[in-house]
C-alpha cells in the first residue's frame, strides 16, 4: 500500500505523456502519407500540362505550315490613313466613340501587288494606294498626357479615294533578260508609289525642295595645265636672259591714287618695270658699242704687228671700258635713288591716310562729347565727362601735329 502510495503521483504525468507520443506518431503518419500523394498527383497533372502544351505547338506548326502558301500580305504595324473628307469624320467619331463594331465598320484589303488595295467605310468601298512618304515619323503613345512612349517608325501612307480604280489593270511581266532593262523598269515602278509631299502644308513638294540633286563640278583636265607649265619652264630654261616682277595689286592701286602729286614722280611696280626695260635697253646699245670698238680693234691687232699701235690701242680699249663702266654706274645709281625716293614717299602718304581717318575720327568723337555735355545737368558727371573731353582735344591735337610733320617731309622729297 505505501509502494502505491508512492507511485500514484507519477502515473499521470507518464500515461499523459504516451497519449502525446502516440499522437505525434499518428499525425506524422498521415503527414507522409499526404505529402507522398500530392507529389504524386502533382507530377502527374503536370505531365499531363506539358503533353497538353505540345500538341498545342505542333498543331499550330501544322497549321502555319498549310497557310503558309495562302498567307495573306501583312500591312507595316502602323501607317497612315488618308481619306476623303466625309470618310474621314466618320472614321473619328467611331474611333473617339470606341464602339467594338469598328472592325465591321472599317476594312482593309490589299491586292496582290502590295501597292494598291480596297478600303471599306461602312460598306462603302474606296480605292486605296500605298505610298512612301519622303522622310520617317514618328508614333508616340501616352496614358497621362505627360509621358510619351516611342511605339513605331512610320514611312508609309494609304491614300484613299472615291474615283480611283478599285482593281487596277496588272502589269505585263518583263520577257527581257537584260538585267539593265529590269532593274531600270522596276525602279520606274517604284517612281510611282513616291509621295513628293509631307504631311503638312508646308511640306508640300518637299522632295524636291529640299531633296533636290547637287549641281556636278565642272571636271578640269589637268594634264593639259601640267604640259603647259612644262612648256613654259623650258622656254624660260632655254632663254639667254630671262627678267619676271612681282605686281601687287594694293601697291599699284595705292600708287595710281597717289600719281597726281606734283613735282615728283611716284610710279607702279610696272612703271618701274618700264623703266628698268628702258635702263637696260640703253646699256644693251653701250655694249653693243663697246662689242663692235673691241672687234674692230682685234682686227687692227691682227693687221699691224707694231708695239706701238697695240699699245695704242690698247689705251683706248681701257678708257672705252672705264667710260662705259662709269656710265652704267651711274644710270644703275639714278635708278636706285629714284625707286628708293618713290618707295619713301608711297610709305609717307599711306602714313598721311590712316592720320587723316584716325584725326576724323577723334574729331566725331570729340563733338559727340560735346553734346553730351551740353545735356548732362548732374555736376559730377559733367565734370567727369569735360576730363574725358579734354582727352579727346589733346589726342586731335597730337595727330594735327604728326599730320604737319609728315606733309613737310614729303614737300621736301617732292622738292628733291
Amino acid at each position: 500500500m505505501t509502494l502505491l502510495a508512492d507511485t500514484a503521483p507519477l502515473l499521470f504525468p507518464m500515461l499523459f505523456c504516451l497519449i502525446l507520443l502516440f499522437k505525434l506518431i499518428f499525425f506524422s503518419f498521415f503527414l507522409v502519407f499526404g505529402l507522398a500523394f500530392s507529389f504524386l498527383n502533382g507530377t502527374s497533372v503536370y505531365k499531363r500540362l506539358c503533353e497538353a502544351r505540345r500538341d498545342k505547338m505542333t498543331s499550330t506548326k501544322l497549321k502555319m505550315s498549310k497557310n503558309k502558301d495562302d498567307a495573306p500580305h501583312e500591312l507595316e504595324s502602323q501607317l497612315i490613313l488618308r481619306l476623303p473628307p466625309e470618310y474621314a469624320s466618320t472614321v473619328r467619331r467611331a474611333v473617339q466613340s470606341g464602339s467594338v463594331g469598328l472592325k465591321d465598320r472599317l476594312t482593309i484589303e490589299l491586292h496582290a501587288d502590295g501597292r494598291h488595295g480596297i478600303v471599306r467605310v461602312d460598306r462603302v468601298p474606296l480605292a486605296a494606294k500605298l505610298v512612301d512618304l519622303p522622310c520617317i515619323m514618328e508614333s508616340l503613345k501616352t496614358i497621362d498626357k505627360k509621358t510619351f512612349y516611342k511605339t513605331a517608325d512610320i514611312c508609309q501612307m494609304l491614300v484613299c479615294t472615291v474615283d480611283g480604280d478599285l482593281y487596277p489593270p496588272l502589269e505585263e511581266p518583263s520577257v527581257s533578260t537584260d538585267p539593265k532593262a529590269n532593274k531600270k523598269k522596276d525602279k520606274d515602278r517604284e517612281k510611282k508609289f513616291i509621295w513628293n509631299h509631307g504631311i503638312t502644308l508646308p511640306l508640300k513638294n518637299v522632295r524636291k525642295r529640299r531633296f533636290r540633286k547637287t549641281a556636278k563640278k565642272k571636271y578640269i583636265e589637268s594634264p593639259d595645265v601640267e604640259k603647259e607649265v612644262k612648256r613654259l619652264l623650258s622656254t624660260d630654261a632655254e632663254a639667254v636672259s630671262v627678267r619676271w616682277e612681282v605686281i601687287a595689286e594694293d601697291e599699284t592701286k595705292e600708287a595710281e591714287n597717289h600719281g597726281s602729286l606734283t613735282g615728283l614722280d611716284i610710279s607702279s611696280p610696272g612703271m618701274a618695270g618700264h623703266k628698268q626695260g628702258h635702263g637696260s635697253s640703253e646699256h644693251d646699245e653701250l655694249r653693243e658699242i663697246f662689242n663692235d670698238i673691241s672687234s674692230s680693234s682685234e682686227d687692227e691687232d691682227e693687221r699691224d704687228h707694231h708695239d706701238d699701235e697695240d699699245l695704242n690701242i690698247m689705251d683706248t680699249e681701257e678708257d672705252l671700258e672705264r667710260q662705259l663702266q662709269d656710265k652704267l654706274n651711274e644710270s644703275d645709281g639714278q635708278q636706285q635713288e629714284n625707286e628708293g625716293a618713290n618707295q619713301i614717299a608711297i610709305g609717307i602718304q599711306k602714313q598721311i591716310d590712316n592720320l587723316k581717318g584716325k584725326l576724323q575720327e577723334t574729331q566725331e568723337r570729340r563733338k559727340r562729347q560735346e553734346e553730351l555735355i551740353m545735356k548732362v545737368e548732374n555736376l559730377a558727371l559733367k565734370t567727369r565727362l569735360q576730363a574725358v573731353l579734354d582727352e579727346f582735344k589733346q589726342q586731335e591735337e597730337r595727330e594735327k601735329q604728326q599730320l604737319t610733320s609728315l606733309q613737310e617731309q614729303l614737300e621736301s622729297l617732292m622738292e628733291k
